[in-house]
């Protein structure tokens, strides 16, 4: 069985040297003495070659698409900032080049100029042979439904490649409300992998539906991961509670619009009783597998996508047939 993972990790060291600590700092993003897990990510994330390949030779991963993780171009204006995306953009495509088979890209764009990003997107796509974009969550405290990033969109409907909404630290005032304040190390990991993170992703699809951002790019596809970011277990009520103003103000209820353009991933989460809600609420073809390499284990991925209770078909269609229709993969 082939199998494709979409939500897999790199970073470029060179590239994250050239953006501006204070950028890195106000950010939320930890220093260099955080400690993530075990094993050094830092290492694991700058591998674009052979022990990359061999995680993945080693439980039957034949395709990981690529997004940048950590510091970004989104934290940094004008020319720099887009000088940034292209490096991260280029050093991707050189390590897909040379693994041609086994590594794909997303784009990663250099969002504070949103025009700039979306010609960047324009040519990772039809130059480099990317397969959409991944934003990691909000930029300059803005989501995606702001008019700013019209443009970003536009481009990405254009294409007919998606967006992947991928986490981002939640922005300043939110932590210090939210998450600020509790012993050792729980606020941070509350306001990113324990909560935060899923929530602040969950957002912002929601915006895009009720500003009516998707109903204007009906064509754009969104793909969101971690077994669709609490949306299968909350999609019903929200659906019920924006019902009436949802008649007047959007073309489609909010659950039809989420059905119709979100497509979900089981990255970092595997687990069943998620899987299930995930399944009940999008269906076996809106459902991806990932990983979260390297911050996830590729192993255990792998035997949650062996267990799970679905026919032979839908698992193939989880482990490769709905990424490569959506992403235009080829084998």
């Amino acid at each position: 069985m082939r199998i494709v993972a979409l939500e897999e990790h790199f970073n470029v060291p060179r590239v994250v040297a050239g953006i501006p600590a204070d950028a890195v700092a106000r950010r939320g993003f930890p220093g260099p003495d955080f400690v993530w897990a075990q094993t050094t990510k830092r290492n694991e994330l700058a591998d674009l070659g052979e022990a990359r390949i061999a995680d993945m030779d080693a439980n039957g991963i034949a395709t990981q698409v690529l997004s940048v993780a950590g510091p970004g171009a989104d934290l940094v204006p004008g020319q720099t900032g887009v000088d940034l995306a292209r490096a991260y953009n280029d050093a991707l495509a050189e390590g897909c080049t040379r693994h041609p088979t086994r590594l794909r890209g997303f784009a990663h764009l250099p969002l504070l100029s949103p025009d700039a990003a979306a010609r960047e997107l324009h040519r990772a796509v039809t130059d480099l042979g990317f397969h959409g974009v991944l934003v990691n969550g909000a930029t300059d405290g803005r989501f995606l439904d702001d008019p700013i990033f019209e443009p970003v969109l536009a481009e990405a409907e254009r294409l007919d490649l998606p967006i992947y909404l991928h986490p981002g630290i939640p922005t300043q005032p939110v932590r210090n409300a939210y998450y600020d304040n509790l012993p050792g190390n729980f606020s941070f990991t509350l306001a990113l992998s324990a909560w935060g993170w899923h929530y602040d992703t969950a957002i912002h699809v929601l915006r895009l539906v009720l500003s009516g951002a998707l109903d204007r790019h009906p064509g754009l596809k969104i793909v969101v991961g971690h077994m669709g970011e609490a949306l299968p277990f909350m999609m019903d009520r929200i659906d019920e509670t924006t019902t009436a103003q949802a008649k007047t103000l959007l073309r489609r209820s909010v659950r039809q619009t989420i059905v119709d353009q979100v497509w979900i991933t089981t990255s970092g989460f595997f687990t069943m009783v998620p899987f299930v809600s995930a399944l009940l609420a999008f269906g076996v073809d809106r459902i991806m597998f990932s990983v979260d390499y390297p911050f996830a284990s590729n192993a255990r991925a792998r035997a949650f996508l062996d267990s799970l209770p679905v026919s032979p078909a839908d698992r193939e269609k989880i482990a490769h047939g709905n990424a490569d229709r959506l992403l235009r993969l080829t084998a």
